[in-house]
């Protein structure tokens, strides 16, 4: 949320600058094409002056300017226009051409040959010998023509005024427009920007941290009873919709609660009632004088005996009340592999490498019921442990005959069974992994190509 809160920001930030830019912009070209028209309004009357004096007059007229201290032009008189390296046009120079032009055209006269160009000081010529300007006294335009250290384009407008008698004005565009060239954002702006962007993330940072504390508080506790602890209510606290949230998750805690505890107490009840009439039937099969019936009602009281047995059996191992604490998974490993460990039926390669957060009954349940499976149905098992941070990992391999594609999910199926020769329920698998479930995890097959299955439990050490 704040990376995208920050990318939103950054959009509308942009957007608004980049439209405050154009306007500045904008704005500044206006204005530079009003400054350019008035300089060319001074041109035009510095012009109709020289025109007004005698030719004798003019010289004397130009030298008195520079020994003043030079005006605002740097004006002189040649017998030719100067030929000099012109800047590259650009759309701002090109306006302030395009004004100048048209203001001395409009004010001298259509037929005056005037040109108007940007040239650098550093390619600037003042006479016709070719002087540069920093060949001239600094009195005579220094003051009009510089601005170190930034040296702007000079604009330097030569008019013709007679035969052999060339007008030269030079002179800078005043401020702010001395430069010519477009700014980026200016720094009070990008300041702006990354203050408010910065304040925006603060607030919204506070805001995303107090609305999640209480889903936070919702996904522990859920972690939590999903594991079979008892919880408490979560507080029913932060927005509107987290508050729903929380009531509805602890009206379902109260219906599982309640669910789990009639289940506990139905099973009671079956175990009970179930006995005493299957004791009851064994009795008085025993009185039977008929030896062939009286196998066969034993026989089908085994059976019966042996369902409600496996029923109560998947209960108590999927049904586990216990606390959740840290296990140590080498300790459980060794005790569970320890009476295979002579004959060499188990083998352990790896070894965990920090306590799991689970229930420690219910994991030596499952990882018990993993091992023996692959003793039972497969001679040997080879067991390899993958521990890390996220999850702790268990490969159980075995040396049976596998299971075949088609029935690799089948055999989690409460009392399915390959081997029908084999005595037991067929509940260790479903068993083994409800208890994967109940803790994060998940147990899966897999049919190794040298022969024989891979049984994988995985246990996340982090649950989100």
């Amino acid at each position: 949320m704040l990376l995208l809160t920050l990318l939103v920001v950054l959009i509308a930030q942009g957007l608004s600058s980049l439209i405050w830019l154009a306007q500045l912009r904008a704005s500044q070209v206006q204005g530079l094409r009003a400054s350019a028209s008035s300089l060319a309004h001074s041109m035009s009357a510095s012009v109709s002056y020289f025109r007004s004096l005698p030719v004798a007059y003019r010289p004397m007229v130009l030298d008195q300017l520079r020994s003043m201290g030079g005006t605002r032009f740097f004006v002189s008189l040649n017998d030719k226009p100067l030929d000099m390296s012109v800047l590259p046009v650009t759309s701002r120079k090109q306006a302030v051409i395009e004004v100048v032009s048209e203001v001395l055209h409009e004010r001298l006269g259509q037929g005056m040959e005037i040109s108007v160009e940007f040239v650098s000081p550093d390619d600037l010529r003042i006479f016709n010998s070719g002087l540069k300007l920093d060949e001239l006294p600094r009195s005579w335009a220094h003051y009009a023509l510089t601005l170190e250290p930034l040296n702007p384009p000079v604009l330097v407008t030569q008019i013709r005024l007679d035969e052999g008698e060339w007008l030269y004005i030079a002179s800078l565009l005043p401020e702010p427009y001395t430069g010519l060239e477009p700014q980026g954002l200016p720094r009070q702006q990008i300041g702006f920007i990354v203050l408010t962007t910065a304040l925006l993330l603060l607030f919204i940072g506070l805001l995303v941290h107090w609305q999640s504390l209480p889903l936070k508080r919702l996904a522990r506790t859920a972690r939590e009873m999903s594991l079979g602890a008892d919880v408490p209510p979560v507080a029913e606290a932060g927005g509107s919709e987290v508050v729903e949230v929380g009531r509805a998750f602890n009206a379902m805690r109260e219906r599982i609660s309640r669910y789990l505890t009639e289940r506990s107490q139905l099973f009671s009840a079956i175990s009970h009632d179930l006995r005493t009439p299957i004791t009851r039937l064994r009795l008085r099969v025993e009185l039977l004088e008929d030896e062939a019936l009286q196998a066969k009602f034993s026989r089908d009281l085994d059976e019966l005996e042996l369902l409600v047995k496996g029923a109560l059996q998947c209960v108590k191992d999927t049904d586990i009340h216990e606390n959740i604490e840290p296990v140590d998974l080498n300790q459980v490993l060794e005790i569970l592999a320890e009476p295979y460990l002579r004959d060499g039926r188990v083998t352990v390669e790896g070894k965990v490498l920090a306590p799991y957060q689970g229930k420690p009954l219910a994991l030596r349940r499952c990882i018990g019921n993993l091992i023996d499976n692959a003793i039972k149905y497969g001679e040997r098992a080879h067991l390899r442990i993958i521990d890390g941070p996220e999850a702790f990992v268990l490969q159980v391999d075995d040396q049976g005959p596998g299971v075949p594609e088609q029935r690799l999910e089948q055999v989690f199926e409460p009392h399915f069974r390959l081997a029908a020769q084999q005595q037991g329920y067929g509940l260790g698998l479903g068993i083994a992994r409800n208890i994967a479930h109940s803790h994060g995890g998940e147990v899966s097959l897999l049919n190794l190509r040298e022969g024989g299955l891979r049984v994988t439990l995985c246990l996340p050490r982090v649950m989100e």
